[in-house]
């Protein structure tokens, strides 16, 4: 038996190390995007190659693992499902006991790397819902629906506790995307928007929410009532976006980085930098980029040949759309600030590691899609 198990895990290495499978119009618009992201980083970085460099092996990184997941068939990461989400959901309790951070315990200190497991739940979360949803009939009930429920709380909860809210609420909707790409009733989806937007007031007493993210959402409404302050962000920020204009300063010429007026600008408000140098054009030229990509989601998962590869593909294509959305409402004072990076442009983490990764997903099922011919 341990021999045919040998002989089965070396047919698998085989299979996923040689010849990846890689949709060309996909990988295009992501390698176009990093060196997108890499442009604006070396510019918002002031020319540190230290920096680019480290986000350059990040991309690294996760292009070999997008290239080694794509050959892992639909069927397989299916079966592995449930063991990556109770390993990730684990992870997120070691962090709650060990954890360590600026703020908040979110980083597991590995001692050669220091590894964020909200990160990989970005990736299990819809992996588990999808897994869920594949065998049972669709559309969902309320049996299913409450089930699916308790499987995005738990590890929402957990990110929530740490604290770190915005992601929690990333991750809950990346789930939330799964459920409703499996054919939700339009009324039921109503009753739970609803019923969710009804406890709105609720939950905003209560001590989930501290008083810091409260003071974000206030600030919103009038950054001028502390503009030193609260404010300073999301004031900074709308500047360096108005004064690029139509065309933009010019790559190099961003003046609120360059003299510090915008804070994170290599991370979380990096998109203000591109939006400076670049203007309403490259603004637009961005936005298209990600909506190709998007895009490009959507059609593999209508391509997809089973329920799981399905509703896995279209909850990433909705979930990146999502983390665009965030981020440019953020740097343009239309959301709270939250630490939620550009996708692919924003210097950190291992979060292009994880999404790229999610784009070997994407291959894969795209290279297991059904045939019409």
């Amino acid at each position: 038996m341990i021999e045919a198990l040998h002989v089965r895990t070396r047919r698998l290495l085989h299979r996923v190390l040689t010849r990846p499978r890689v949709d060309l119009p996909l990988a295009l618009g992501l390698l176009l995007l990093a060196g997108t992201g890499l442009t604006t980083l070396y510019s918002a970085a002031d020319g540190s190659f230290p920096l680019v460099g480290g986000q350059a092996m990040r991309f690294g990184l996760g292009f070999a693992l997008l290239l080694l997941v794509s050959r892992i068939p639909p069927s397989v990461l299916r079966n592995w499902t449930p063991w990556l989400y109770a390993g990730s959901t684990f992870l997120l309790i070691v962090v709650a006991v060990l954890g360590e951070g600026r703020g908040a315990d979110r980083w597991l200190n590995l001692g050669v790397m220091r590894f964020q497991p909200s990160e990989l739940v970005k990736l299990t979360m819809p992996m588990m819902v999808a897994w869920y949803l594949h065998p049972r009939q669709l559309p969902p009930g309320w049996k299913d629906i409450a089930m699916v429920g308790i499987l995005i709380a738990i590890p929402a909860a957990l990110i929530a506790k740490q604290p770190d809210l915005g992601t929690a609420l990333l991750v809950a909707a990346a789930g939330a995307f799964a459920l409703f790409l499996s054919g939700m009733a339009w009324w039921r989806i109503g009753l739970l928007l609803g019923s969710a937007a009804a406890m709105v007031p609720v939950i905003w007493h209560l001590p989930v929410i501290h008083q810091y993210q409260r003071d974000r959402v206030l600030t919103l409404l009038n950054p001028e009532s502390d503009p030193l302050g609260n404010g300073w962000h999301i004031i900074q920020s709308q500047i360096a976006v108005g004064s690029g204009g139509v065309f933009g300063k010019g790559w190099m010429h961003s003046s609120q980085s360059r003299l510090d007026f915008l804070p994170e600008h290599t991370t979380d408000f990096i998109f203000a930098v591109y939006s400076e140098e670049f203007g309403l054009v490259g603004v637009c030229l961005m936005m298209a980029l990600y909506a190709f990509i998007i895009g490009r989601c959507l059609w593999i998962a209508m391509e997809a040949r089973d329920t799981y590869s399905r509703l896995l593909a279209g909850a990433i294509g909705m979930s990146l759309f999502v983390y665009v959305f965030v981020n440019g409402g953020m740097v343009s004072g239309m959301l709270p600030v939250v630490g939620v990076p550009m996708p692919l442009v924003s210097y950190g983490g291992t979060s292009a590691v994880t999404l790229l990764t999610g784009f070997g997903m994407l291959m894969s099922i795209h290279a297991h899609r059904k045939r019409h011919d």
